[in-house]
């Protein structure tokens, strides 16, 4: 499979996991509504008369494994591409332009984030929080060129 028809499929399989995830319900923890004590995070029912351990018609869904995304598609930013994350510039020699994106850390300065920018776009790398540190270098290139 070329790799064109790769990232092709890939983004038609986050489009099916955006269409599974919109379908799937809130999973709310048991009587989270009767009580302002019991939050809504949800917890899984146990108790022996549970209507939702029961599956009772009328009360909440309980959360299965089927309705879970696409394997393929698990794990990838909604871009379709894979994220690794960056503290220099030596980590970008093992990113495949083609198939991953960086995410810059945040504990990365704005002198190193520049020049991880910059190697970035030498090697094609598509970033996925340039930030304020790519807005700066722009408004510099522009004065530069004035």
């Amino acid at each position: 499979m070329s790799t064109g028809e790769e990232r092709s499929m890939l983004e038609k399989m986050v489009e099916l996991r955006e269409k599974v995830k919109s379908k799937k319900p809130d999973f709310v923890r048991q009587e989270s509504w009767r009580y302002v004590r019991v939050d809504e995070g949800w917890r899984k029912p146990r108790g022996i008369d549970s209507k939702m351990r029961k599956e009772v018609k009328g009360w909440p869904a309980r959360v299965k494994v089927g309705y879970r995304g696409p394997k393929t598609a698990r794990g990838l930013h909604p871009s379709a591409y894979r994220e690794v994350i960056v503290y220099n510039v030596d980590d970008l020699s093992g990113v495949d332009p083609k198939t991953e994106a960086i995410r810059i850390a945040h504990r990365v300065g704005a002198k190193k984030k520049a020049e991880i920018l910059n190697k970035a776009r030498e090697l094609g790398i598509r970033v996925l929080n340039p930030g304020l540190a790519a807005k700066a270098e722009l408004s510099k290139s522009k004065k530069s060129s004035q």
